[in-house]
């Protein structure tokens, strides 16, 4: 600082110095002043036209030293003074001086003098109007015009024109709060003696200020219709009109004392004029003149963000900090700044966030007294404490104010405040108690101290599915679905078959044809080994007249040889056969009464007999033109069915493989065996399995930001199951994230709502919520519904529905094979309970698959929010507030806007961004 006045003292400057207004008759000193380290040199300056040098130059000098730590430093000083008298009236310039210091020539700057015919009168208090030079030269007094004393001296009046007092305005025309400077001055060309008895005008109409108001009046010179006034300003306010219309400003009034001198007699000496003359004061009583100002009304159309600012003005704001703790206080502070009616100002609007709770604004207004306080700034500091945790903005402030010289609103616009608020020591607004400032009507209750906790992990590896793996509906379903019908149909059809062949005599005896023949053969076989002749081949006759018999259905009587024969070429066996069938026959009638032939030609027949009634029974089976057409369609169903349900496995099979982690590594080797140094795990390269294991290994050793990593991996790779959502609720919830927690809870409970664990869970982190919504009681009838639905997942159901509907159609079977009344109707009512149970059971099962799959509830994430009246951010209403895990349904959308309603019924919009759905 020291060096920077010096050297801006050593600068070379010339001033000039003279009177801003002179009378065409006056001579007034003109003065030059030079200052710098070194001497000046080689003055040079001329009068020109405009004025006639009198005296001068008179040429005066100085220096002084200055030693500042060590440091000298000298400045000289040269002034030349020039008596002057004007050669014309009107504003009149002089020219500018030069000098040389060193080898720099510098030049003053060009000064304007007003040059008016009638000089002031000379008077003592007119301060302001004499001037003289600075180096002992002659002077001259300014009251050289001596015809405004002569009236007052002779006669002891004063004219209205000598003294008066006059109220100026800035502007006659104005808008509502458009400032103006009103000015009360006084005006003399006499000698005044002192004032009392002031009365200042009260301004009826405006908002007023008083900017000046002097303790000691000071006058100086002044040129007024061509005449040179000693003036001194009274007052000065800043009126900012209120109202519409034509306002009237009151007339000002002052008592001045004036010295007159007035002559006692008449004489002709000069002398006389020290001892005959005498001076005597007298009361002028001055009153300003009324003023009118029209004042027009602000147009109509004001924005919402108007602060009744008339003129042009800027904005700014700032945070006393953006990172501070719950409990805290901070404050942000907004400035406008610029010209108008900075004093009536209203504070902006500041929409700070929920659970911030603001205090009263401070105000602070800087006027510049030198422009009458019309220009300057207002400060708005709001201080406030935020009561909840999280990442907050506070949005750009709007301020609109009237541009009076473009006759339009113009509105202003701060930056967004980002605040990141940490936990305090105290919690939140629920745990340290704190009563927050909320919208009305919303109740809040605090964190429970419980003394238990959440439920432990799954530790047992679960089975992953991708998408909507949901046993209803799947290949597998429809499969087993189409099996069991078609069972019912093919048990019924066999035993409808059944039941018809046994009321078939002749076919019975036709199929029991080679039975009958071959356990005949076999005793006739036993006799073989006994080596009975006549017993062997009686019953071997006995098997083959009997097969043929039974088989071509003939009476006993008809079977001759030769109906033998014809029968059986007429159904088409073989020739040969025939005649062997024939010749066996004559065999047996001939070892009747012939004598033992030997064992050997028993063996031989024997043999021949059992191959002949083998080739005939076969001959005389239908043709196997291949099944029938319905057994046809049933078995290309059953192989369509079975070739689904493989293919279904095998897909669900390489949803979900059994993960084998790529060769050399191991599941300790994934930053979980320490637990300080380890490297960063690439989870996008480890299987599901291996991520379940290293989760509930990290999550055993205390490591539950590492447990959530893996199990979000396993999300992230698109499989999920119920415990897998539980087990990462557990992981958040460990770490304080309760509104993650909850929503993975929630998808668990999605998936399986019979998972009791997850219900558990969500309950007891549901006690960390700070909102506590009463839930709207359902109809007894649908929550005892509701209540059975939980009781299983919806695959159970389903498996429920396929075990029923197999009883029933098991039991709808027994009712159309049953041969009792007893047992028809045993079958039919049944077969209804059955079914009736197994449709109930499928309804579970859709009911929980719709709610898997519905997305219209949703957790709120951001530590608190505003719910509004409409999808708006400026225009809406702030309904309620809602915190950090509390759960709505979600109606409608309108954009990035969301339609939520709670459970006690009230309803509002909110921004996708502040919640996910689940």
């Amino acid at each position: 600082m020291l060096l920077i006045v010096t050297g801006a003292a050593a600068q070379d400057v010339i001033k000039v110095e003279a009177p801003e207004v002179v009378a065409a008759d006056e001579q007034f000193n003109v003065t030059f002043i030079i200052e710098g380290e070194k001497n000046s040199t080689d003055f040079q300056w001329s009068e020109g036209d405009n004025f006639q040098v009198v005296w001068g130059p008179q040429k005066g000098t100085s220096s002084s030293m200055t030693i500042i730590n060590g440091k000298r430093t000298t400045s000289r000083q040269s002034t030349y003074t020039y008596i002057l008298m004007p050669k014309a009236k009107g504003t009149l310039t002089i020219s500018p001086a030069s000098a040389k210091v060193g080898n720099e020539t510098i030049t003053s700057a060009a000064k304007t003098i007003q040059v008016v015919s009638d000089a002031s009168s000379s008077g003592s208090s007119g301060n302001g109007s004499s001037s003289g030079s600075g180096s002992g030269g002659s002077s001259s007094s300014s009251g050289s015009g001596n015809s405004s004393q002569n009236n007052p001296a002779s006669t002891g009046t004063i004219a209205a024109d000598d003294l008066f007092l006059r109220l100026s305005v800035s502007r006659t025309s104005a808008v509502v709060g458009e400032p103006i400077t009103a000015t009360l001055k006084l005006y003399q060309r006499v000698s005044i003696a002192g004032f009392e008895n002031a009365r200042f005008p009260s301004f009826n109409g405006f908002w007023s200020q008083e900017t000046y108001a002097p303790s000691n009046i000071e006058f100086k010179r002044e040129a007024l219709d061509d005449k040179i006034y000693n003036t001194a300003v009274l007052r000065t306010y800043v009126l900012i009109p209120q109202q519409s219309g034509t306002i009237t400003i009151d007339p000002a009034e002052l008592v001045c004392l004036v010295n007159v001198r007035v002559n006692s007699g008449v004489s002709n000496s000069i002398f006389d004029s020290f001892f005959q003359d005498d001076y005597r004061t007298i009361r002028k009583r001055l009153t300003s003149p009324a003023v009118n100002v029209r004042v027009n009304p602000l147009p109509s159309g004001q924005p919402a963000s108007f602060g009744g600012g008339v003129g042009n003005f800027g904005i700014s704001a700032r945070l006393s900090t953006d990172e501070l703790k719950t409990h805290d206080a901070a404050s942000l502070i907004v400035t406008v700044s610029g010209r108008g009616n900075v004093s009536l100002l209203e504070e902006p609007k500041v929409n700070f966030p929920p659970d911030f709770e603001v205090y009263d604004t401070k105000t602070t207004v800087n006027a510049d007294k030198s422009t009458g306080s019309t220009s300057g700034s207002k400060s708005f500091e709001f201080p406030f404490i935020p009561r909840s945790h999280g990442e907050f903005t506070i949005p750009s402030i709007e301020y609109s104010y009237y541009d009076v010289n473009s006759g339009k609103y113009v509105t202003l616009h701060t930056q967004e405040f980002n605040i990141k608020v940490a936990k305090g020591k105290g919690g939140d607004s629920s745990a340290a108690g704190v009563q927050s400032s909320t919208v009305p009507g919303v109740e809040r209750r605090d964190v429970k101290s419980l003394a238990d906790d959440i439920r432990f992990i799954s530790t047992k590896l679960p089975s992953f599915t991708s998408g909507n793996a949901f046993f209803l509906g799947s290949a597998g379903f429809w499969v087993i679905l189409v099996l069991l019908v078609l069972a019912a149909a093919g048990v019924l059809t066999a035993f409808r078959k059944v039941a018809a062949m046994r009321a078939d005599v002749v076919g019975t005896k036709n199929r029991k044809a080679t039975k009958m023949a071959l356990r005949r053969l076999k005793l006739a076989g036993e006799y073989l080994d006994k080596n009975l002749y006549s017993a062997f081949y009686e019953e071997l006759h006995k098997a083959l007249i009997g097969f043929i018999s039974d088989k071509l259905n003939m009476d006993m009587s008809e079977l001759s040889k030769d109906n033998i024969t014809a029968e059986l070429s007429g159904a088409g066996v073989a020739e040969e056969k025939v005649k062997e069938f024939v010749e066996l026959l004559d065999a047996c009638e001939f070892a009747r009464y012939s004598p033992d032939a030997g064992h050997d030609a028993m063996k031989s027949h024997y043999d021949s007999a059992v191959e002949v009634i083998s080739s005939i029974d076969s001959g005389l089976k239908s043709p196997r033109r291949g099944t029938s057409k319905a057994a046809n369609i049933l078995a290309f169903v059953l192989a369509a069915g079975l070739s689904l349900f493989a293919l279904s496995a095998g897909q669900a099979g390489a949803q979900t493989p059994d993960g084998v982690r790529p060769e050399g590594q191991e599941v300790t080797s994934l930053g979980l065996g320490q637990g300080s140094q380890e490297e960063p795990v690439d989870y996008a390269s480890v299987s599901a399995d291996s991520l379940w294991n290293i989760g509930v290994q990290a999550y055993n050793d205390g490591y539950f930001d590492r447990a959530a990593e893996a199990w979000s991996a396993i999300v992230a790779q698109g499989k999920e199951s119920p415990e897998l959502y539980c087990n990462l609720g557990d992981a958040l919830f460990k770490q304080g994230n309760y509104p993650a927690a909850l929503l993975n809870y929630e998808r668990a409970l999605k998936l399986d709502p019979s998972y009791d664990d997850a219900r558990y869970n969500a309950e007891f982190t549901g006690n960390f919520v700070q909102d506590k919504i009463d839930v709207v009681p359902d109809f007894i009838l649908k929550s005892f519904a509701r209540k059975v639905s939980y009781a299983m997942s919806s695959d159970g159901w389903a498996a429920m529905f396929l075990v029923f509907l197999a009883i029933a159609l098991a039991l709808a079977v027994l009712f159309f094979l049953a041969r009792t009344t007893a047992l028809k109707r045993t079958g039919f009512y049944s077969a209804i309970v059955a079914l009736v149970l197994s449709f109930i059971f499928l309804g579970f099962s859709i009911d929980q698959k719709k709610y898997h799959d519905s997305s219209d509830e949703a957790i709120i994430m951001t530590p608190v929010t505003s719910v509004k009246s409409s999808p708006s951010e400026s225009s809406a209403t702030d309904l309620f507030v809602l915190h950090e895990g509390a759960k709505v349904t979600i109606i409608d959308r309108v954009g990035e806007w969301l339609n939520i309603s709670l459970a006690d019924g009230r309803q509002g919009w909110i921004h996708s961004s502040d919640l996910e759905i689940i």
